[in-house]
């Protein structure tokens, strides 16, 4: 009796349901073979004697020429990272808490809550039309957010991951444009919130911004950003890139209130894993 195998185990999409799942083989009906002749039966041989040894030497010189691992294109970092979106699970990419040891104003400590995660989507759909414009040289595969809430429920910050289809000249054209243009400073090129309802961030909407950061990575093919506000849902009308927000010398209530130690704290938090995990996932086998 024909036993089927059983399926590799494949991790379930951590956005997305699974496909159903396919027939474990499929079978075709064998056709008969005819008597072989003397003749051509020698010749069979010869041919498969000759078929060996061209396999046998191809097999060899790549042997002598490639890693035996796997595809190096497979392994790379923006290969793998382009494909993090939906292969790595939400609570690896936006932990539950994260710890802020010393990131908070005067060196305080801080503690976010992760309050909720959007859906993976386009950028068109969830950028302002000004930000998704300038980001448009490194394509978009696809954006993930989530919004945090810090230990007091007093502020929100909204981090997000943009995945790119750039490569790493366009990756690094782009962030040279960020750095000598300060477009990591304008106002009108703020990252979106994420507001949720029923929860402290339900009036966390653009004009509560307050405070943000952009960072366009460049050995990894990612945009990572956050964006701060009161949880009160009051308007903020001077809102302030996060090296402002944290200067000594800042006297704005965002600043005052820590709201730029969240964005960055928040932003360098999640990207530090996302290297991480990218790192992890393109180490070789031993």
């Amino acid at each position: 009796m024909h036993v089927p195998r059983p399926h590799p185990y494949q991790q379930p999409h951590p956005y997305r349901h699974p496909l159903p799942e396919t027939p474990v083989e499929t079978t075709t009906r064998l056709r008969p073979i005819r008597t072989r002749h003397p003749i051509r039966s020698a010749t069979a041989a010869v041919c498969v004697v000759l078929g060996l040894g061209l396999i046998g030497g191809a097999a060899t010189g790549a042997w002598l020429t490639s890693d035996s691992s796997a595809d190096p294109a497979a392994h790379s970092v923006y290969t793998v990272g382009r494909s993090a979106w939906h292969s790595v699970p939400v609570d690896t990419l936006f932990p539950r808490t994260l710890s802020g040891d010393g990131a908070g104003p005067g060196g305080a400590d801080r503690l976010w809550t992760r309050v909720a995660v959007a859906p993976d989507s386009g950028c068109k759909a969830a950028l302002d039309p000004l930000l998704a414009r300038t980001l448009g040289p490194v394509g978009c595969e696809r954006m993930l957010r989530a919004t945090y809430a810090d230990a007091t429920s007093s502020s929100v910050t909204t981090v997000g991951v943009i995945f790119t289809e750039g490569d790493t000249e366009a990756m690094r054209a782009l962030s040279t444009r960020f750095t000598d243009q300060h477009l990591d400073r304008r106002t009108d090129l703020m990252p979106p919130t994420y507001p949720v309802k029923g929860t402290v961030a339900a009036g966390f909407g653009d004009r509560q911004r307050a405070s943000w950061t952009v960072h366009v990575l460049t050995e990894l093919p990612a945009v990572v950003f956050a964006v701060s506000g009161f949880a009160d849902g009051r308007t903020v009308t001077d809102p302030q890139p996060v090296d402002k927000a944290m200067a000594a010398n800042a006297t704005t209530a965002a600043a005052q209130a820590g709201l730029g130690h969240d964005a960055k704290g928040i932003a360098d938090r999640i990207e530090r894993g996302l290297r991480r995990t990218i790192t992890d996932l393109t180490e070789k086998p031993e």
